[in-house]
């Protein structure tokens, strides 16, 4: 049966989901789950948590855990990729000096100064990974759930022999929540057993293009529900989008507002946007402030994380456990994921890029579906991202300096709020502050 690794298993909540997952079906008995991370603390951690799932699942497993990548990954079938490279500094100065600048992101993980800087100081290590995989695991996918996504695994694709597939949970909640606005369904659990739809564009900024309920189409309802306040208010920016653009975005109000120039602009606008709920966030930095509370959590008992109790075995909607369960039996599922655009999966925007398409998933492996043309508005946000990521990897890959002032300068938000002397002087200045989380730049 399959090895599993998952480098980067000190994250601890994904991946407790990720060995959940896999050990909740029947036909994964005898399977091995590595478990790999540098913080021996996190690890240990995991690897009780794992541990105990293993007792409550029905299967025979293996559960080992390593400081050890290259052990880790020897002999692996698939890899599942959770890191974060840096630690907290890199990540509170990507946030804090543009901040200072007036540039307000809320995540800064995918676009941006953030997300820009976060895929310089995360390829090198994705590849390093890579190349050990390439030796070690030849022929084993890479499932990377690592952000900024479209640079990162635009950049494995573009610089190694891997297959790279990036996955999100993000449509899935999305289609979710438009299930709920319009009253079709409860939960995301309902949603995913009757709502079939159809989503495309690329990660944190894809579109959903239809989604019914049996002969329903629950876009059509969308305009009638959206005036009702308390729904508005929920889910603020992609009601906006989709008043003015005629598309739902898969990502959180929150996470949408970042990726173009309408949002932050300054703390009225801002504050004007603010919505109720975790989606209708808006304050800036809220993931930082989040991931730093939560880095003593490799620190704290396990008994104070999680009560052993609730601890047992069962599938979630996230994708890795799926992808592993139908390569292995052969039962074909569709999902979302992020690969390169080379075959003109979606045919008005680059080759290059890196989309979010429908793929079919089954023994034979990963197939994505050909989309065709995205409504010409959709494409243009799309291709605003796009941009910005194009010049990123190019700075990864060639070192070059001036591509990460292009990739900044380029950036929608960033735009929206400096001129192009002051996003020079602000890359500069994350520039020296990160720069021994960096690659080497001329």
């Amino acid at each position: 049966m399959a090895k599993v690794t998952i480098i980067g298993a000190g994250a601890i909540s994904a991946p407790k989901t990720f060995i959940s997952d896999l050990l909740s079906y029947p036909e994964m008995d005898g399977i091995t789950i590595s478990l790999m991370d540098i913080d021996e603390q996190r690890l240990e951690t995991i690897a009780r948590i794992g541990e105990i799932l293993q007792e409550d699942a029905a299967i025979d497993s293996t559960i080992e855990a390593t400081t050890d990548r290259r052990r880790a990954l020897d002999g692996a079938d698939y890899v599942i990729n959770v890191i974060h490279v840096g630690g907290a500094e890199p990540f509170e100065n990507e946030i804090r000096i543009p901040e200072r600048y007036g540039v307000k992101q809320a995540i800064g993980d995918t676009l941006g100064p953030g997300g820009v800087f976060r895929g310089l100081r995360t390829v090198p290590t994705l590849l390093e990974l890579a190349e050990d995989m390439e030796e070690l695991a030849p022929g084993a996918p890479l499932l990377n759930y690592t952000n900024p996504m479209a640079i990162n695994c635009w950049a494995i694709d573009e610089a190694t022999d891997v297959d790279v597939y990036g996955l999100c949970h993000s449509v899935q909640g999305t289609v979710s929540r438009i299930g709920q606005y319009v009253g079709a369904v409860e939960n995301r659990d309902e949603a995913m057993a009757e709502l079939d739809y159809w989503v495309a564009g690329i990660n944190h900024l894809a579109w959903v293009l239809e989604c019914r309920h049996g002969e329903k189409d629950l876009l059509e309802q969308l305009p009638e529900v959206m005036v009702d306040p308390d729904i508005y208010e929920q889910d603020t920016v992609r009601f906006e989008f989709f008043k003015h653009f005629g598309a739902f975005p898969t990502e959180s109000s929150h996470h949408t507002s970042e990726y173009v120039p309408y949002f932050r602009t300054d703390q009225k606008v801002i504050d004007d946007m603010t919505g109720t709920g975790s989606a209708g966030r808006m304050p800036t930095a809220t993931y930082l402030k989040g991931w730093l509370d939560s880095t003593d959590k490799g620190e704290i008992p396990l008994e104070e994380l999680y009560d052993p109790a609730d601890l047992t075995v069962g599938s979630s909607h996230e994708y890795p456990g799926q992808i592993v369960h139908s390569i292995e039996t052969g039962q074909a599922r569709r999902m979302n994921i992020n690969v390169r655009n080379h075959d003109r999966l979606i045919t008005n925007l680059p080759s290059e890029a890196c989309v979010e398409v429908p793929c079919l998933v089954d023994g034979t492996g990963v197939k994505p579906c050909a989309v065709g043309d995205l409504p010409p508005q959709l494409a243009a946000l799309n291709r605003s991202n796009i941009h910005v990521q194009e010049q990123a990897v190019r700075a990864i890959l060639e070192g070059d300096r001036e591509a990460v002032h292009r990739a900044m300068k380029l950036d929608p938000l960033t735009a929206a709020v400096l001129s192009l002397d002051e996003i020079h002087e602000m890359t500069e200045e994350l520039l020296e502050a990160n720069e021994k989380y960096l690659p080497a730049l001329t």
